[in-house]
């Protein structure tokens, strides 16, 4: 099951709407088959793995880090391919909460009579398919807060400059967090001061992320890096109703996909509306760069999963652009705590990732 965690991990941010599984297929203490779910979710995990495995699969064990799935998408169920192999048992990290799947797949494994059995390494599973799980059960994906930052908590100085805070290596670990994510979050303010790409770049040929815009108003030029590439890789700007229809048509024109969102009480996009919409498309996994104000407004709705410190060595003083604009003043108790996964060096810089249990 470690391995089969391993591989599903290896398609993070690549397969959505579908969950990243991964499936080892075992005989006589041999690996006979190995498999992962595919870009866009095909092929499935299991459905690669029994196919390496061809007809050793018979009498095997299979290790799936998630139920195998009892519905026709965009592949023939896995369970009925278990069951057509011919294998003897089937050891199950976690069960699916998809209404499709939500022990259908079990059932129809042991009424084929193969042996399963469910809950190995589940605690980890559960966190790799994290973003999945909440989709459906939270109406939101797994959310993500990158934050790149001096020793004093800024991220730009007061003029505005933050190109660059952290070093190389920092940067390019910030290319692979967004490669795994489905998704890349933020805010106007933040397109329009950088003009950012928001691309994967330097880590081969992999299925980009869908670049999001918070914009009200949609008041980002279409004429930026983010307007002019939105043929070639998604670009969905989430604006409000008084968002010009001339700019929903110009966003269109594009190529972009601009989605309306309920406003909150500051006029800007709700982000849990943006999140829940995100969800609606499939979208399992979110990795927010946006600046202060986005910040913010995740850490209020208590929509961050985890946080991504990116520590630089230097100090911006108090007129520089805090990481998080101000929050709704609560006694500390209230404030929502992460705690600490992991701590390393990253270049010249220390990256910290705090989670929620």
């Amino acid at each position: 099951m470690e391995l089969a965690l391993a591989l599903g991990r290896r398609n993070l941010g690549q397969t959505w709407p579908n969950p990243a599984v991964g499936c080892v297929i075992v005989k006589d203490g041999h690996v006979v088959g190995r498999g992962w779910t595919g870009p866009g979710g095909v092929p499935h995990g299991e459905t690669m793995a029994l196919a390496q495995a061809g007809a050793r699969a018979r009498d095997a064990t299979a290790f799936v880090t998630l139920e195998p799935c009892a519905h026709h998408g965009k592949t023939p169920p896995c369970a009925d391919a278990l069951i057509m192999a011919r294998v003897a048992r089937v050891v199950i990290a976690i069960q699916d909460p998809d209404p499709r799947v939500a022990g259908k797949g079990i059932s129809l494994l042991r009424r084929a009579g193969i042996a399963v059995e469910t809950g190995c390494l589940a605690r980890r599973a559960t966190r790799d398919h994290a973003g999945f799980l909440q989709r459906i059960q939270k109406d939101r994906p797994l959310v993500t807060l990158k934050l790149a930052t001096s020793l004093d908590g800024r991220i730009a100085t007061g003029t505005g400059e933050s190109r660059w805070i952290t070093g190389a290596a920092a940067r390019r670990h910030g290319h692979y967090l967004r490669a795994v994510h489905d998704a890349v979050l933020i805010g106007a303010g933040t397109a329009i001061a950088d003009d950012p790409m928001l691309n994967v770049r330097g880590l081969g040929t992999r299925r980009q992320p869908v670049r999001v815009i918070c914009d009200s108003r949609l008041s980002v030029p279409t004429n930026g890096q983010l307007g002019q590439s939105a043929r070639d890789n998604p670009v969905w700007p989430c604006h409000t109703r008084s968002a010009p229809p001339a700019k929903i048509a110009a966003w269109r024109a594009l190529g972009g996909d601009p989605i309306a969102c309920a406003a909150d009480r500051n006029g800007r996009p709700d982000i849990r509306t943006v999140l829940s919409a995100l969800a609606a498309r499939g979208i399992t996994r979110v990795f927010c760069e946006g600046g202060g104000q986005m910040a913010a407004a995740l850490l209020s709705a208590r929509a961050v999963d985890q946080v991504v410190v990116f520590g630089a060595g230097l100090a911006l003083g108090a007129d520089a652009i805090p990481a998080v604009a101000p929050l709704a003043p609560t006694a500390l108790a209230e404030y929502e705590r992460f705690g600490l996964h992991e701590v390393r060096e990253i270049g010249a810089d220390v990256i910290s990732v705090w989670r929620k249990d």
